[in-house]
């Protein structure tokens, strides 16, 4: 008996929900009068590295602080890996930020009584994760990061380029889903800032971890997968070809 050729089938791939999602988002200065960010929208996948430019005052700083929970919006929704921030109270969001968001910040803020692997572990202090493997996760993690020498060491005995991979290094040990670092190479002279920035840029795509880099200073811009300009308190694209012309 003949039988009709089957038809082709097809699996059904569903999209994952974005690390990240801004709908909206308002926030204005104290008297609500003048918004620094106007129904500004965002959409950010796993794995995306972005880099937000703006002049001093534009909002970067405050943009990130609604990101991750630390203040909140006038109007509109912060949603992180589906669920809205703006609905959480303060106890859940700190547990939240802990669990699943990385910070790396201009100022390393790194504790002196701590040696290097302690300050890397403190994420998972924090986590209430056993001592031992709070180091092994701490070691490993300075180890792929080229400080595997300088794990006993203080942070008065780093450079500023350390320091800073130190930071990195922490912010990644507990393996969140998205990383922020604002202004992260503001301290650093151009080659450690190039390193750093580097570095950066392949942890997070080893790991398949989002990332926002807030910075004023095209250069570091360029270590990103996308640009986006911060200006009227909206996101605009800067052009790929036009940044990577213009001089560093």
């Amino acid at each position: 008996m003949h039988r009709p050729p089957l038809l082709p089938t097809f699996d059904l791939v569903l999209m994952p929900p974005a690390v990240l999602a801004l709908h909206e988002l308002t926030k204005g200065y104290r008297d609500g009068s003048t918004p620094v960010l106007n129904r500004l929208d965002l959409t950010l996948q796993a794995g995306e590295y972005l880099a937000i430019m703006g002049e001093s005052g534009a909002g970067k700083s405050t943009l990130l602080n609604l990101i991750a929970g630390l203040e909140r919006p006038d109007a509109g929704r912060v949603q992180f890996e589906g669920c809205d921030l703006t609905a959480l109270d303060d106890a859940t969001l700190t547990r939240l930020r802990r669990a699943r968001m990385g910070f790396v910040f201009q100022a390393f803020h790194v504790l002196p009584h701590l040696r290097v692997w302690q300050n890397v572990a403190l994420p998972l202090d924090l986590l209430g994760r056993p001592q031992q493997l709070r180091r092994a996760r701490a070691l490993l993690m300075l180890e792929s990061l080229g400080l595997a020498a300088l794990a006993e060491r203080y942070p008065r005995e780093l450079s500023g380029g350390e320091l800073q991979r130190t930071a990195i290094a922490r912010a990644l040990v507990h393996e969140p889903h998205l990383v922020l670092a604002d202004e992260p190479t503001g301290n650093l002279d151009a080659r450690s800032a190039a390193q750093v920035l580097a570095t950066l840029r392949a942890q997070l795509h080893q790991r398949g971890a989002a990332g926002i880099l807030i910075t004023h200073s095209l250069a570091a811009a360029r270590s990103a997968d996308r640009i986006l300009m911060l200006a009227a308190g909206q996101l605009q694209a800067v052009d790929a070809g036009t940044a990577l012309a213009a001089p560093a």
